[in-house]
Order: C-alpha cells, then structure tokens, then sequence
C-alpha cells in the first residue's frame, strides 16, 4: 500500500493571500476540472458525468491514464477523489485546516494500492517514493495554490 502525506501553508509570506473560502473554491474547481490546474497536456479529459447533493463523479485522462472518481465535497474543508477505475485504487484527500497558531494549511494524503501489481511491490515502491518526492505532491499542493491566486487575479474564481 502507499500512503503518502504533504502540508503547505495557504499564506506564506510574501504570497498574496487567500481567504478559506478562495482556497476551497480553488479545491472545488480543481476536482471539477483538473485540466485548469495540471501543466498542459498531463490532463486531457476531464468530465463531470454525474452530480449529486453529495458527491460527483469525474472521468479523466491524466498523463495518458483513463480513471473514474468519485468525489466528495465537505464545503470549506475537504475534498475526497476515491479512485473508482484506473491504474490505483483507494482515495487521496485535500484538506484545509488551520493549525495550532491559526494558520490555514492545506494537507495532502492519500491511501490507495496499485490494481493487478504485488503489494508493496516494486512499483508501488516507485510510486511511494514519487508521492515523497520533492517533486511529489507537496509541489501539486504549491502548485494548486498558485494557480488559483492566478484565477482570482484573472476574474475566473
């Protein structure tokens, strides 16, 4: 199995800062779309093909990879992807919260195994270390940030 945790400040110094609630419309735009937020070309379909008042769900293409999820939303705080077809299998959740100063941090952390490869096997292991990695998903969280200060500069958040 994988499991994999990052944190990142929303508001560290010299960044222009967001509110919970940009942060989270940025969150919620980005499990709508990924195509907004992912470098060009890694995410090449992203579709809601079912909403509900508790979950929706998306069918995606990302880095050549078709998947489904399903995805729950507890406004202002936490969006869930469980991974219901594709090459993994488990969830990966976004979190805000704010920390014991009264920061607001955003969290990454996922638990999932990869389908039809050998538990804690060799891909897994790679993909362990890819997830810790410095270009792993504390940099998708810094990215995702990025990119909605970006949206919100431009009008579109």
């Amino acid at each position: 199995m994988i499991y994999s945790t990052a944190t990142v400040q929303v508001n560290p110094e010299g960044e222009a800062k967001l509110t919970r609630e940009q942060a989270w419309k940025g969150l919620e735009l980005k499990a709508r779309d990924a195509r907004l937020f992912l470098p060009p070309g890694l995410c090449t379909r992203c579709d809601v093909v079912e909403d509900s008042a508790t979950h929706f769900v998306r069918e995606a293409t990302i880095a050549g990879a078709d998947l489904r999820e399903i995805i729950t939303l507890e406004p202002d705080h936490k969006v869930t992807f469980f991974q219901a077809t594709g090459p993994r299998e488990g969830a990966i959740i976004n979190e805000l919260y704010e920390d014991a100063a009264g920061n607001l941090e955003l969290r990454f952390y996922c638990y999932l195994g990869l389908r039809g490869k050998e538990p804690n096997g060799p891909e897994e292991q790679a993909e362990q270390a890819q997830f810790d990695s410095a270009q792993g998903y504390k940099l998708a969280l810094l990215s995702t940030l990025k990119r909605t200060r970006e949206l919100l500069a431009e009008g579109r958040l």
